[in-house]
């Protein structure tokens, strides 16, 4: 009996120090914390988070037995209503029938029209997935929004795509990779699929939200797990019609996260999903996301999922997975050089392999300065869910 009280109090107190040796400033810096749903079986990823303009905050991700595989995968929503202390019961927010929805964004334009994007993911491939959006000006319910309009996003690179991702790999470092002695090197079988208009035209992935630009110029960041690398779609007209950039060239490089900087430029860091070592990718663009150059890594190690955030006062936020075998911590990293150095960073969550996955976050700024994230929340052998975590950066920065 005595041993086993033993071990039940050491089990106690390692959860207990485990919270607060995140950065020894756990309790100041986390304003508040809690999990949108009791954790359950079905698997939910990829939320996102969108505060809107009565003060309320709108989250959104994707749940059902699986992820491409799973026909029965929708895009289920809740809300944290101004001055609530919970949020609601999840409720449907898009669902293509037989098919499964994905990765769904959310943003308000420079109208404040509500979008949710997303893709339906076709014969059940990645690399054939449709990018899909519903937008609403009526979103002050209790429930989803009042969707008002549906439809897809068609893009379609033309021959400069190709072009680009030849001279891109040309500036990138040497690569020996090949799959077999008599077959075509990593960069040749890249640079010959995207000759193909079908295989550069479909299987675009939303993850992450846009870069709205003062002039009201949407930059919404994709990625292409058939081609390993991203790009992005450009709205001119608030999100009526849209366009492709070219695309953003690395080996791995995927789901861009964005900002810009006070000379003009735009900032891509990006998911590693390439050769190793495990690094944050890094992209600039001087043209206001038309071109961008051939990607470098940083030494922020990563494997799982980046998020990125221009805060009101200039300083930068990211936010991911830096480490390189899992999911197990997600940390904050914060910068007074617009994401030159990272000299700040704390954890969110701190656990171990095996024992927990943080991942996918969405990172916005409310009005007080405050940072809200939402991010897929598992611990242990609970069931999944979707976790809100605010923090003040003000107490990270002394």
């Amino acid at each position: 009996m005595k041993k086993t009280l033993i071990v039940v109090l050491f089990l106690a107190l390692s959860a207990t120090t485990s919270t607060w040796a995140q950065s020894g400033k756990t309790q100041q810096f986390i304003v508040s914390e809690e999990l949108i749903f009791a954790p359950q079986n079905q698997h939910a990823h990829g939320s996102s988070l969108v505060l809107l303009p009565n003060g309320d905050k709108l989250t959104a991700w994707f749940q059902g037995s699986g992820e491409r595989k799973a026909d029965d995968v929708r895009i289920l929503g809740s809300r944290l209503k101004k001055g609530a202390k919970s949020w609601t019961a999840p409720f449907l927010m898009a669902d293509t029938k037989n098919i499964p929805d994905c990765n769904p964004v959310l943003f308000l334009n420079n109208q404040n029209k509500l979008f949710l994007v997303w893709i339906a993911v076709q014969a059940n491939r990645w690399e054939s997935s449709i990018l899909k959006y519903k937008t609403s000006t009526n979103y002050n319910t209790e429930g989803a929004p009042n969707w008002e309009w549906q439809d897809n996003i068609l893009l379609k690179p033309d021959d400069r795509f190709a072009e680009e991702v030849n001279r891109k790999f040309d500036d990138l470092p040497e690569n020996n990779v090949a799959w077999a002695e008599y077959a075509p090197q990593y960069d040749d079988q890249i640079k010959e699929a995207s000759k193909d208009l079908l295989k550069r035209s479909i299987g675009w992935m939303t993850r992450i939200k846009p870069l709205i630009l003062e002039s009201g110029k949407i930059i919404l960041p994709l990625y292409s797990d058939g081609l390993n690398f991203s790009l992005a779609a450009i709205s001119e007209d608030d999100g009526e019609t849209w366009r492709p950039s070219l695309p953003i060239v690395g080996r791995g490089p995927i789901q861009p996260a964005l900002a810009q900087k006070s000379n003009g430029d735009i900032v891509a860091l990006m998911r590693d999903s390439g050769n190793s070592p495990t690094r944050v990718h890094k992209s600039i663009s001087k043209d206001q996301g038309e071109s961008w150059s051939a990607t470098v890594k940083t030494n922020i190690p990563n494997t799982a999922s980046v998020e990125l955030l221009k805060m009101k006062d200039g300083s930068w936020a990211f936010l991911g997975n830096p480490i390189e075998d899992g999911r197990y911590q997600l940390s904050l990293y914060l910068s007074d050089d617009e994401g030159e150095t990272w000299k700040w960073k704390v954890n969110i969550e701190d656990s171990y392999k095996g024992a927990g996955s943080f991942s996918y976050p969405s990172l916005v700024q409310d009005p007080k300065g405050l940072l809200h994230m939402t991010y897929s929340y598992k611990k242990d052998q609970s069931g999944e869910t979707i976790k809100h975590v605010v923090v003040d950066p003000k107490k990270i920065i002394k």
